[in-house]
């Protein structure tokens, strides 16, 4: 196999994991904010690892992306 596949096979794989990660935590994100009484630090945090998966996942993504030249 290609390493350049083997490569992209990874990265896909691991976009998929961090769109799910990022998934769920929308979830609990919601979850949290719809409580009558949530903690702040925590929905503070939540929210915080949503954006570093979020930039993760776009810093992944721009790598599958070719280069085109100008």
């Amino acid at each position: 196999m290609n390493s350049a596949v083997g490569d992209t096979d990874a990265i896909e794989g691991r976009i998929v994991e961090l769109k799910l990660e990022h998934s769920d935590l929308g979830l609990a994100i919601d979850a949290l904010v719809a409580a009558p009484i949530h903690d702040q630090l925590q929905l503070k945090r939540l929210k915080k690892r949503k954006l570093l998966l979020k930039d993760q996942i776009f810093f992944l993504e721009a790598q599958l992306t070719p280069d085109i030249p100008a």
